[in-house]
């Protein structure tokens, strides 16, 4: 389960680089969310030099900014959606509605039909994985969906925008979204999961210009 917790996966080093982006030898975990809202984090992070941030601090800034531009100003929603990023990026982890499970999903079709044969706790799992993959698909890879519907008919990205929003509106109906802490950041993505859509592709396009920085 994806859960937002990028901000509280952050580490020393971390505080490190933000320190000197700010000019102070000290940041406290008290202070930390105004000091991760300045725009110019964005560019400092960017353009740090190897090792650079951890993944978490790398996407909850880009993502918290975007989200702040669109006009989402939840923090925990950033948090979210940053640490769906970190954990997708890891081997088949977007394929899978669980990090261990048994099924792999690599079109949205089969977690509908998962969903479809889905009880109980399962039900929110793929539920939320619906949302998250439909996301992680239209935020990060959206030239590749233009592609395949250039060459293949394939939907467009409000098909992907209306799969994402039945999976987090119907998860965070479900019993377990208020057990997991989720239910608010759920109801959130389900009513502005095109502005979310919006903000990773932004998120996308940063982080491809940083690969060719550092492989230049």
């Amino acid at each position: 389960m994806i859960t937002p917790d990028a901000r509280s996966r952050l580490t020393g080093d971390d505080l490190d680089l933000l320190g000197r982006c700010i000019g102070t030898n000290a940041v406290s975990r008290g202070s930390l969310d105004a000091i991760l809202d300045r725009r110019e984090l964005v560019g400092f992070l960017l353009n740090a030099n190897l090792p650079g941030p951890s993944p978490s601090l790398l996407f909850y800034v880009l993502v918290r900014r975007a989200l702040l531009d669109v006009g989402l100003e939840q923090a925990e929603v950033a948090d979210y959606f940053a640490a769906m990023l970190r954990e997708f990026g890891i081997r088949q982890r977007a394929t899978r509605v669980a990090e261990v499970d048994d099924q792999d999903h690599q079109y949205m079709v089969d977690i509908l039909a998962d969903l479809g044969n889905s009880t109980g706790d399962r039900t929110f799992k793929v539920s939320v994985h619906l949302g998250n993959y439909a996301l992680w698909l239209s935020g990060v890879f959206p030239e590749r969906i233009a592609a395949q519907r250039l060459r293949r008919g394939g939907p467009d990205l409000s098909y992907y925008e209306a799969l994402g929003g039945r999976g987090y509106a119907e998860a965070s109906e479900h019993r377990l979204a208020e057990r997991a802490g989720l239910d608010d950041v759920l109801r959130v993505a389900a009513g502005r999961v095109h502005e979310v859509r919006v903000a990773l592709n932004r998120v996308s396009a940063q982080l491809d210009l940083r690969s060719s920085r550092l492989a230049a």
